[in-house]
Parts: C-alpha cells; sequence; structure tokens
C-alpha cells in the first residue's frame, strides 16, 4: 500500500548571485534564513507535516511561489528537506519536469531505458516497453535517431510517453505540463486522465477549481511555504479565494 508521510518538514533553497543589498527589496515577502555575500537563502517549506495514504486525492492551493512545486519536489525525492522527516512508500512518478534524465545526444530509444531507470524502473522493464512508447509518441523510425535531431513536439510526445508508459502508485501532478504538438494534446489528455484516476495516490497543483474539483477531494492551501488549510477541495478553494480577496489592497476612493 501506497503512503506519504512528512513530519515538521522545512525546506530553504539559495539563490544565487543576489547581494545582501538586494536581498531586502526582493526578498521582503519570504521568510529568510541567511543572507550573506553571495548567497540569499529563502525558506519555501516551514514545518509541514501531512499524511496520505492510499486512495487519497490531495490538490495543492497557493499563489506562485506558495511552495507547491517544493512540495511536489520533496515527495519525488529531487530536494531534501533542511528539516524534518520524510517517508514515501510506493513508486512514485513525477509529472512536473518531463525532461528530467533526458539525454539529446543519444537516440530516443537508449531514452526511453534511462529516463525509465531515473523514474525508477528496471532496464528489462523499459526495454520491454519500447515498442509500445514509441506508437504512441508516433515516431515510428526516429526512435533511432539522435533526441537532438526531433522537433520540441517530438520531444514533448516522447518524454510524455515514457512518463506515463508504467501506472505508479503515487502520481505527482503539476499543471503546468503542456504539448508542444497540439495534434497528441487529446490523446495525451485522455491518456494522462486515465494515469490520474487508476493512481494509488494522487497529489496534484493547480490553480484550477475545475480540475481539482474533479480530481480531488481534499486540498491542502500553501501561503509562504507554510499550510494555512486542509480539508475538503471546495472548502479550500472557498479560503483560498477569501483570503485572497482579503490580502488585495482596498481601492482608493473617489
Amino acid at each position: 500500500m501506497s503512503q506519504i508521510v512528512l513530519s515538521d518538514v522545512t525546506v530553504d533553497v539559495p539563490i544565487y548571485g543576489v547581494s545582501s543589498r538586494n536581498a531586502k527589496g526582493t526578498l521582503l515577502r519570504t521568510i529568510r534564513r541567511r543572507v550573506d555575500s553571495e548567497t540569499v537563502w529563502i525558506r519555501a517549506l516551514e514545518s509541514v507535516s501531512l499524511t496520505l495514504n492510499d486512495g487519497d486525492r490531495v490538490g495543492l492551493i497557493g499563489a506562485n511561489g506558495a511552495g507547491k512545486t517544493t512540495l511536489l519536489r520533496v515527495i519525488a525525492g529531487i530536494l531534501s528537506p533542511t528539516a524534518g522527516h520524510v517517508s514515501i512508500e510506493g513508486d512514485v512518478a513525477a509529472m512536473f519536469d518531463l525532461n528530467l534524465g533526458m539525454s539529446f545526444d543519444a537516440t530516443g530509444r537508449e531514452n526511453i531505458v534511462s529516463r525509465g531507470m531515473v523514474l525508477g524502473h528496471s532496464r528489462a522493464e523499459m526495454s520491454d516497453m519500447i515498442a509500445s512508447i514509441t506508437e504512441f509518441a508516433d515516431l515510428g523510425d526516429r526512435i533511432n535517431h539522435p533526441v537532438r535531431t526531433y522537433s520540441s513536439g517530438m520531444v514533448a510526445r516522447l518524454s510524455f510517453s515514457i512518463a506515463t508508459a508504467i501506472q505508479p502508485e503515487i502520481l505527482l501532478l503539476d499543471e503546468g505540463i503542456g504539448m508542444a504538438d497540439e495534434a497528441f494534446t487529446a490523446r495525451a489528455t485522455a491518456r494522462l486522465h486515465d494515469f490520474i484516476t487508476r493512481a494509488g495516490i494522487l497529489v496534484v497543483a493547480s490553480h484550477s477549481d475545475q480540475l481539482l474539483s474533479q480530481f480531488c477531494d481534499r486540498a491542502i492551501v500553501l501561503d509562504r511555504g507554510r499550510v494555512t488549510f486542509a480539508g475538503p477541495v471546495s472548502n479550500a478553494i472557498d479560503y483560498y479565494k477569501s483570503s485572497f480577496r482579503h490580502s488585495l489592497p482596498e481601492e482608493p476612493r473617489a
């Protein structure tokens, strides 16, 4: 059974090349950990705790920079927490960096194997999937050519097809995924919806109320790295919208 457990997770991330003189203005709305002459550290997550079990569908809601992508990257194992503990049980598919592990000098065939291994699958598993991935990506003989010779649409089709070749127990989704090839979008959308439906645990970061309501039953609202609300998705959406309205400056009176 799949499970995600985060206990008091804090993540500090560096911003290189920002002087301490510039930090006061540019980071006024962040929680700073340290500023020195070379690096500014900002607190991307602050004491986040959550437990997700098999069957959970959770949305992440918040403004840009609230910590949604950072939280996804922590669950995926891409980022390590500065403090706290992370425990993940189950295979994880992170669909917010589809080109991770892609070598543009290698062939599409070679990338199927190497990219799949980055996702945690075995060489034998991915070798068995080459034919079906090639067919879904509609690459034909181009699968034997270097990826650097592909168009952007071909790269998108290959990346997406690899990422959705094997059903994971835990699916992490960022709505920022886009298909450069419009002709591929309909098939990709149908496959992604099926992928989402069959996942053991779904965690999706989105600004779309429709997507959240369709696939999630719970949601977490993040603000400057902190969890400010957790509950039913409809309540979370209402809470976020209310908080956003209250944070806006009042319009000047005539």
